[in-house]
């Protein structure tokens, strides 16, 4: 499973964004124009899709397609 591709397919799915726009140091508000609904809905997308649970303080850190791909590959091999 390569994390990063499911990663990009649920933030397209929600912020219905172009799939070339997400490369890993876009960042989800300011480059693809994510709002705090969508947050919410992919973080809730990225513990249904890797069976993950993400606090909710770390997911206010998160920035950047980057940083959801490392969150979510650390919680992964930690299962």
């Amino acid at each position: 499973m390569d994390i990063f591709e499911e990663v990009k397919n649920i933030i397209v799915e929600e912020i219905n964004c172009a799939p070339e726009k997400v490369r890993p140091e876009a960042k989800l508000k300011e480059d693809l124009g994510a709002d705090s609904i969508d947050a919410v809905q992919i973080v809730m997308d990225l513990e249904d899709k890797f069976g993950i649970s993400i606090d909710e303080d770390d997911a206010t850190k998160i920035q950047t397609v980057k940083d959801i791909v490392d969150y979510v590959t650390g919680l992964v091999k930690n299962k």
